[in-house]
């Protein structure tokens, strides 16, 4: 299914940050946020194919993170971000009826801080997300050379949307674990069995202390983050699917 209209268009954060977004529109009552992580964009090609897959029943909305993209500003490894999510949440509160968001990664971490302070998203599903930036495992003999590496660096499919501006590592960031159990959504975790970037501790963690409703789903010897859609994409696109389904599904 082809989205009915694609609004292109810039937020401006609380810091005064340009946050560049692109909002599909078919008409329904409820909206998917997609929150990428680390050195990806809205525009890499496994994110835009996999925000086609819920055209059928909710509006989507992606989103660059600062310095990444076509945003403004410069990554601050989580530090800073929770500013541009909530430009993207404040821009659609009111518009829906229900709100779930999909978050990769780094971009789960920042979900999980930004909803434990907001509750005004109505179910959350979090990626290969670390439980705290200082313990991201980062193995690289255990990199996957073929499904990461070669597919990120030597094929065009791969580099389309890929990339970041860096900013200063050191600030202080709030760590997802610390805040997990203020969390009032819904939460599905997802990770992939073989992730050499984050280990499926950070989920199996973050699980134990989400105090509601909630799922951890391990995909054997699935990879990191978005590559899960190209390795396992029936298992990976239909977990998510269910859950979102069954979560901002209307109570009647």
């Amino acid at each position: 299914m082809i989205a009915e209209i694609v609004t292109i268009g810039t937020l401006l954060t609380a810091d005064n940050c340009s946050i560049d977004y692109r909002h599909y529109q078919n008409n329904k009552d409820k909206v998917i946020v997609i929150a990428h992580g680390f050195y990806n964009s809205k525009d890499a090609v496994l994110l835009t194919e996999l925000a086609k897959y819920f055209f059928d029943e909710y509006d989507v909305f992606m989103f660059d993170f600062r310095g990444h993209g076509k945003s403004g500003g410069l990554y601050s490894w989580t530090a800073k971000e929770n500013q541009d999510l909530n430009a993207a949440l404040n821009y659609l509160k009111g518009k829906y009826k229900k709100t779930g968001l999909l978050a990769f990664s780094l971009g789960g971490s920042v979900s999980i801080n930004v909803l434990a302070q907001r509750h005004d998203v109505d179910s959350l599903v979090c990626v290969s997300t670390p439980s705290d930036f200082s313990k991201i495992d980062y193995q690289f003999w255990n990199l996957d050379l073929e499904g990461d590496l070669f597919y990120t660096m030597f094929t065009k499919e791969g580099r389309y949307g890929r990339g970041f501006r860096p900013g200063p590592f050191w600030l202080t960031k709030e760590k997802p674990i610390d805040n997990i159990n203020k969390v009032t959504a819904p939460v599905l975790y997802i990770h992939g069995e073989k992730d050499w970037v984050i280990k499926p501790w950070h989920s199996k963690a973050l699980y134990e202390k989400t105090i509601l409703n909630k799922k951890l789903v391990i995909i054997k010897n699935g990879p990191h983050a978005e590559y899960l859609m190209k390795d396992s994409e029936k298992e990976f696109v239909g977990e998510i699917k269910n859950w979102f389904n069954q979560t901002l599904a209307e109570v009647k």
